[in-house]
């Protein structure tokens, strides 16, 4: 995860420097950022370029922005570029002196309410978040889906369901994974008439007159290629396999492969085009892969990459199973297999 943080004033400055710093520790990259003619004097990094170029960058590259002055001046740096809440960043404002954090801009998809809960608590200040669900305490799919790393199919469907949660009508709720905990009383898995969420890998399955999909990003997916495959080709038959499998591409959480395949072009297209992390592993650990079934070995490629079969054994150290549930699939000098990491469901 990527933040930035700017502040206006010296005080603001040291609410910047102590935010950023809390960040980094917890594993994010995070800069703290300044303007005004002193602010290399107040120990941040001094912002040359006028405020709104530096917004516009910051907003394309970062995962949350957070202004410490006046809301005004954050709003009016913001507007030009707001595009999309299934795009956006979270974007939150403090005032300088540390009494108030408000979440300005994505709050749910984006993640800004419960980064304002995070750093409010760190500085001692007040969370302000005035999205209608979470001031009434009731459910929010839309925060559901972003905390449990879920493909949201519908930004239209979730806004109704967001209007009928506050009115009080009941959701149809389906999951094809385990519900454990309590589930939240404005859901009803019994109801299966108008609007409904539907937990499955199967986008195509409507359990409601109107569903909307939440997709589990679970599925690890090995691929094993030959060297300059086009990236057209491994989507090809990733494609086909999933069809096959009834499973939603969305459900795709990572791609993995041998280590001789991190800088394969083709098979870094296809992991950008779909914005996915490409996990890959040494031929001695794939060689110790354990597998429920017999792995699908090819002694022209033990002699090639040190290990008979990298798309099942790849699929497999990347989920953290030991079940496949496509095994090799070959096609255009391109292998590929499908393991899923373990699911439940847990709305809290």
């Amino acid at each position: 995860m990527k933040y930035a943080v700017i502040a206006f004033t010296r005080a603001g400055s040291r609410y910047a420097v102590r935010i950023s710093e809390a960040m980094r520790e917890r594993g994010a990259d995070c800069e703290a950022f300044g303007k005004g003619k002193e602010a290399e004097a107040w120990g941040v990094h001094p912002v040359q370029e006028s405020l709104r170029n530096w917004t516009e960058k910051e907003f394309r590259e970062c995962d949350g922005l957070i202004f410490v002055g006046a809301a005004g001046i954050a709003v009016r740096a913001i507007a030009p570029f707001v595009q999309s809440k299934a795009s956006d960043p979270a974007v939150l404002c403090m005032d300088e002196q540390g009494h108030f954090v408000i979440s300005l801009l994505s709050g749910h998809l984006g993640g800004a309410n419960e980064l304002t809960r995070e750093i409010a608590l760190l500085c001692g200040a007040v969370p302000v978040i005035t999205t209608a669900t979470d001031a009434g305490g009731r459910f929010s799919v839309d925060d559901f889906a972003r905390r449990g790393n879920l493909y949201l199919d519908s930004l239209k469907l979730a806004k109704e369901i967001a209007a009928d949660v506050l009115e009080q009508r009941a959701i149809g709720l389906y999951s094809d994974f385990e519900l454990c905990g309590p589930i939240p009383p404005e859901l009803s898995c019994q109801k299966r008439d108008g609007i409904g969420i539907s937990i499955s890998l199967d986008e195509t399955y409507d359990p409601f007159p109107r569903t909307l999909h939440l997709v589990p990003r679970i599925a690890a997916l090995g691929i094993g290629c030959k060297k300059g495959t086009p990236a057209e080709r491994i989507e090809g038959l990733v494609r086909k396999v999933f069809q096959e499998n009834q499973l939603s591409l969305h459900s795709i959480g990572k791609v993995a492969s041998i280590d001789l395949k991190k800088k394969e072009p083709g098979l870094l297209e296809f992991c950008r085009k779909w914005q996915l992390p490409l996990v890959t592993y040494t031929a001695e650990e794939l060689s110790q892969v354990e597998g429920e079934e017999k792995f699908t070995e090819s002694e022209f490629v033990k002699q090639t990459v040190g290990v008979g079969n990298v798309c099942e054994r790849s699929a497999l150290k990347a989920a953290g199973r030991k079940k496949l549930l496509q095994g090799k699939v070959a096609e255009g000098g391109v292998t590929v297999a499908v393991a899923l990491q373990e699911y439940k469901v847990y709305f809290t």
